[in-house]
């Protein structure tokens, strides 16, 4: 099963997100070996890439074989990482009805990274949170704790739109301080708080760097609607997700300045993002999950 070719719709029809994210893995890694990209794969688990000057011991000659590229063998000891998954489950992530793409997409890429730190020998936790943190596991790398996160993740799935606010400032505050250990923080979310109030999110995230965490921001949109603003110019009723607020307009009415107060905002994110070397990748919802699991291996590559 090809990262590209799984529609939304089939994740939540499917029902055992467990198998669905394996395959989704795996298939995914069978392209990278037939891409041009080949020595850029799965041996990311148990290997890196030779440095000039080091010790030949280790090299794996049969990986040199396959990939024309030097790697050195690494062992269990040396592979572990901790990773934070972070889920917002506010009411704006179930848009667009009716699959609740969002959310539905941010449920099975964190099921697949999931998969990936299990292959991989890492441990993980699963955090989900709007206003406030829901679900926080312990890290753990245990084939039973990865399937207790799995099942979090299906009843996450299966959950009926909530009307819960958001609040990334504050939570990210509260996982800044109760994480202990260096660890990588993978974020799910549309990042719409308030964004009249948009530095209390840069602040948020500044913190979670300061306490020399990694941090990879998936911003989860669904860009056509939600950047674009491309509806047909007809009467619409709108509804914030979040407040249950309406108003009645034409697109044609609002969509230059929409457009412009929410580009801003996606490039001043984009911007501190960048200043605090955070990995900001935009996780348009139709694009699939090729962006995804390859942005996860080089920030995983990178932290060996």
């Amino acid at each position: 099963m090809s990262a590209r070719e799984l529609d939304l719709s089939q994740v939540r029809a499917f029902g055992n997100l467990e198998f669905l994210a394996k395959q989704l893995v795996e298939g995914f890694i069978t392209g990278l070996h037939k891409s041009p990209f080949h020595g850029f794969s799965v041996e990311f688990a148990e290997h890196q890439l030779y440095n000039t000057g080091e010790s030949t011991r280790n090299i794996d000659w049969k990986v040199f074989a396959k990939s024309d590229r030097l790697y050195t063998k690494r062992y269990e000891e040396e592979t572990n990482l901790r990773c934070h998954i972070l889920i917002d489950t506010s009411s704006s992530m179930y848009y667009p009805e009716p699959d609740y793409g969002k959310m539905t997409f941010s449920v099975m890429a964190a099921a697949s990274i999931t998969y990936l730190l299990q292959r991989q020998k890492d441990a993980v936790s699963l955090c989900t949170f709007s206003d406030q943190i829901e679900i926080q596991t312990p890290v753990k790398s245990t084939p039973s704790h990865v399937h207790k996160i799995m099942l979090e993740l299906n009843q996450v799935l299966q959950t009926n739109k909530p009307l819960h606010k958001t609040s990334v400032a504050t939570v990210l505050h509260q996982i800044a301080e109760k994480i202990h250990k260096r660890s990588l923080v993978v974020i799910f979310s549309d990042m719409f708080d308030n964004i009249e109030e948009a530095d209390a999110i840069f602040s948020a995230l500044q913190h979670l760097r300061h306490n020399l965490h990694e941090v990879l921001l998936f911003h989860v949109t669904d860009k056509k609607t939600e950047h674009l603003f491309d509806f047909d110019n007809r009467p619409y009723e709108f509804i914030d997700l979040e407040s249950g607020e309406k108003v009645k307009i034409q697109p044609d009415q609002v969509r230059d300045s929409y457009q412009k107060s929410i580009g801003d905002f996606y490039q001043t994110l984009k911007l501190k993002c960048g200043q605090y070397k955070i990995d900001f990748i935009d996780a348009d919802i139709a694009q699939g999950f090729d962006p995804i699991l390859t942005s996860y291996l080089v920030k995983h590559a990178k932290m060996r």
